[in-house]
Formats: C-alpha cells, structure tokens, sequence
C-alpha cells in the first residue's frame, strides 16, 4: 500500500512542477531602420502619431537608455542575433563582412529549442544571391559574403539585401516633382505612372526571388508575411520566434496620399517622412491586434528598438541628444525602444539603465534556460534582474568601434575618443544627456581607468576577428 501511495505523491509531484514551468514564450524581435530616438510618441514627440507604439510601450517597459552596437545598421544587425560586438565578426560598418557560419545566433539557439524560427524584412548581413545582381553587393561579384538567413538558424525568410523604398519597394518614378528625389525619397506613384527598376528583390529562399504582393506600403507587404507564419505556427501547436526589421523610415522614404493627409499642415519632407512611420506603426497595431484574436498576447514577448540614429538631412530626430547616425555621441546610438510580456515583466515604468542591442541573446536565454554553449567572449548581458525590477546598475559596460572611433559606457559615464583616437572626451551622462561638458580634465583618474578598460575590451574584440573564437 505505502509502495503505491509513493508513486501516485510522486506522479503528483512531477505534474505539479510541470504546471508550475512556464511554455516557451512566443518572442517577436522588432527593429526599425534609422528611428531616431525622438521619432515615436512614447518619447515625447508631439507631431507625429504612433498610437500603437505608444500603446504597447505604455503597457511596457520604456528604455530611456537602450543602445544600438553601432552607428549604422549592419554592424547592430549582427550584435542583435549573436550577443556579440560586430567588429568580432568583422561587420565594422553597412555593407563589408557578412555573418560567419562560425557565429552562434539566437535563432540556432531556439531553433534547437523546438521554436519555428523565421526573418522578415531587411537583412543586410550578406548578400542574398550568387547569380542576379541585387542591391548593393548581391550576384556573381561577391559570391564570398552569399550568408542567407537559413544558413543561420531561420526555418523561413522573406527578406532584401538592404534598403528599398518604403512603398512600392521595387520601383522608383521616372520623374520626380519639386521637392522629390531618388536619393530622399518621393510621393507614391500611381499604378499608371512610368517607374524604373529600384535594382532590388525580394528573396524567400535560396536563389528564390519572391515576386507577388510587392505594390503598396513596404511595412504593409512585411505584415503579410509575418501574419501567416504566426498563424501556421500556432496552427501546429509551436512556439515561434521572429525577428521583423522594417526598412522604415531608412531611405527612400515614400508614402501615399493617405499618410500624408495626416501630416498636411507640415512640409513635403515631413508629410512623407512622418507618414511612413505613422503606416508602419499601423502594421504593429495590425500584428498585435491579430495576437490578441488568437488569443496570443498573453505569451508573446516584444521588443521593439531602432538600429541606429537618425539619418542627417531628414526630419528624423534625436531629440536632446548630440550627433545623429554615424557618430558615437548619444544621438548616433541612443535609440527608440521598449519591451512589452503580459503579467511577465514589471510593466508600465520608464527605465534609465543602460541596455544595448547585443543583450537581446543573453536576456532571452536568461529566460528560457538556455546555456550559451560556448565560452566565447558575449558583450551583452542578461537584463532579466532588469526587467523583473530587481537590478539598478549595470554588470559590463558598453563598447562602441565605428570608422576610427570607440567609445566605452558604464552606469553613469561615457569615454569617446576624438582625432581617431589621439585624445578622449569624458561626459557625465546622468546628468549631461546631451554631452555639453566635457569633464575629463576634473576627472583623470576615472578617465585613465576606463581607458584600460576600453583597450582590454578592444584586445578581446581584436582578437575575436582575428579568428581565435572558431579554434
């Protein structure tokens, strides 16, 4: 009798922890191009609407301090997938180097999982085809850096090269009106109207160029693709994982009479800036509202952020903060972002801790259990303690290399070097957000030591692309 009143407390037990171990959670990784940190309501601005952003942000955790790894976008595309400072893999800027079948993604992580994993939008970390000539560098010239995103964990993609207009992406006017231009952007063409090639495709597999539903508002033809994946995925009773990278509001910008209306009393730029992000903001409403139909939202994580400031010579804003893309001052890498779980994540707060794109891997490892099955060298860390609101200060600080410069940021100070290196700046960014005062010369203890700091991290990442995390 006591033999068979152990199993059945034993069974009970089992069921009991079981119940108590949370399912995977859906994770939906988004990432805008160009958003510089003031371009959303949920950081202050006023002219330009982004009520769903605004929303799931407000439901959410804020990043007043989140960090792209680089100042431009396919150096912090690659710092999002591997936890890693892209200069380790040897993507020092857009278009040079591509990921190494070597490098451990997020995605190969939950892929082994048991996640259906997918990549939609821009790619931008290779090229996507060895036969056609394609954007930047794809077709037979530059077979080397051919790195696709089913060579990295992605069941499924659907996905471009690099940037492409932001409706209608595959074309642009052959005429363009006052104000208009090929490299700013344009008014959406009518059907009718005579248009060029952009020079761009589409891809969906390998050498598979996609080459339906292409007309329209760019984020909208995203959304189309990412909606049924969701859909099978659930269908099959499988936690998904999905990485969205809207070309918006990179440029090109276009947009159609519709999102410009909106912004009527603005100037051109501005009605065809601003509408462009106020139409991708109407798909991320058009993807959380189809969450909450399936009844998903209560077990889909999302995070949202930019990849770097935003573009000079556009409406684009950084706000209070110094510089714009390509530079390492604040506005070049502090970016719009926030991440939102239901009853998950200690919610509806604002946060001035200083996160950056390579924590992504180690947070959502953090989460599921996962040990990183390696001992290569991580830049990011886990913000789990963060987001649980358990944590103040951050671990590791953030390392920064673009075109000659590095920077090196801690919980309260930021080291940036100028002249190529010769000589160092230092800010108090707790209380100088927008780097006015220099004050290294009050502080040259504190600037020495974090320059050995910043020239240890350099070393290991130095050494990382010299090939040494492949032995």
């Amino acid at each position: 009798m006591y033999k068979y009143l152990w199993i059945i407390l034993f069974v009970f037990s089992c069921q009991s922890q079981n119940e108590k171990e949370p399912e995977n959670p859906n994770i939906i990784l988004i990432m805008t191009d160009d958003q510089g940190w003031m371009d959303a309501g949920f950081n202050g601005n006023t002219e330009l609407k982004t009520p769903n952003l605004d929303y799931l942000a407000s439901e959410g955790i804020i990043f007043d301090r989140f960090y792209s790894a680089s100042a431009v976008c396919s150096p912090t595309r690659a710092s999002f997938i591997t936890g890693r400072n892209p200069l380790r893999m040897g993507i020092p800027t857009a278009n040079q180097g591509h990921m190494k079948k070597e490098e451990i993604t997020i995605a190969e992580l939950l892929k082994e999982k048991g996640y259906v994993t997918a990549h939609f939008g821009k790619w931008h970390l290779g090229t996507l085809t060895k036969l056609s000539k394609d954007a930047n560098r794809g077709g037979p010239e530059n077979p080397e850096h051919f790195s696709i995103p089913t060579m990295h964990g992605y069941d499924q993609f659907f996905c471009t090269e690099s940037k492409v207009p932001t409706y209608d992406p595959m074309v642009y006017p052959a005429v363009f009106e006052e104000g208009e231009g090929k490299r700013f952007g344009w008014k959406a063409v009518n059907e009718s109207d005579s248009t060029n090639a952009y020079g761009t495709f589409y891809w969906s597999g390998n050498e598979i160029k996609d080459s339906l539903n292409l007309r329209g508002d760019d984020s909208r033809i995203i959304m189309d693709r990412v909606i049924p994946f969701i859909q099978n995925s659930t269908k099959k009773g499988k936690a998904f994982f999905t990485t969205i990278w809207f070309h918006t509001p990179h440029l090109p910008v276009v947009t159609d009479d519709v999102h410009r209306e909106l912004y009527n009393s603005l100037d051109l730029q501005k009605q065809i800036y601003f509408g462009t992000i106020t139409a991708m903001d109407e798909q991320i409403g058009r993807l959380w509202n189809m969450l909450k139909k399936n009844g998903l939202e209560d077990n889909t994580m999302i995070w949202f952020c930019s990849d770097n400031g935003p573009e000079n010579g556009t409406p684009g804003s950084a706000g209070i903060f110094r510089e714009r893309k390509r530079s390492l001052y604040e506005g070049g890498v502090r970016v719009p972002a926030f991440v939102y779980w239901k009853d998950h994540f200690n919610k509806k707060i604002r946060v001035d801790f200083p996160a950056v794109t390579s924590d992504y891997l180690p947070t959502i490892l953090e989460i599921l259990h996962i040990d990183y099955p390696d001992n290569r060298p991580l830049d990011g860390e886990s913000l789990l303690f963060l987001l649980n609101g358990t944590q103040q200060e951050r671990e590791k600080p953030i390392g920064f290399l673009f075109a000659k410069k590095m920077s090196w940021v801690n919980n309260q100070y930021k080291l940036i070097s100028i002249d190529n290196g010769e000589s160092f700046e230092l800010y108090d960014l707790i209380n100088d957000k927008g780097e006015k005062n220099n004050i290294i010369l009050e502080h040259p203890e504190l600037a020495e030591n974090m320059k050995k700091e910043l020239y240890v991290w350099i070393e290991s990442v130095e050494s990382s692309n010299d090939g040494a995390d492949y032995d």
